[in-house]
Order: structure tokens, then C-alpha cells, then sequence
């Protein structure tokens, strides 16, 4: 692993927040698609 010197816990955290922020969004991207798809579904389009 690289040395990431005296800062390694900030970055770490840095690196594990912004993939739980990613990974969120994308939980976020596909829950709306999946309702958009139901409402369309019932609305017959």
C-alpha cells in the first residue's frame, strides 16, 4: 500500500465517505427510475 504519511486516517475516511456518497446516489438514481417505470406502467404509456 502506498504511504500515505501522517494524514493516512484523514484520507482514508476521505476515500470511504465519498464512496458511501457515490454508492448513495446511485441507490438514490435507481430507486427514482424504478418508480418513474411503475408510474408510467400504470399510466398505460
Amino acid at each position: 500500500m502506498v504511504d500515505l504519511g501522517k494524514y493516512a486516517a484523514d484520507i482514508l475516511l476521505s476515500y470511504g465517505l465519498t464512496i458511501l456518497l457515490i454508492a448513495g446516489l446511485i441507490g438514490q438514481s435507481v430507486w427514482a427510475a424504478r418508480r418513474a417505470r411503475k408510474a408510467l406502467e400504470e399510466r398505460g404509456e
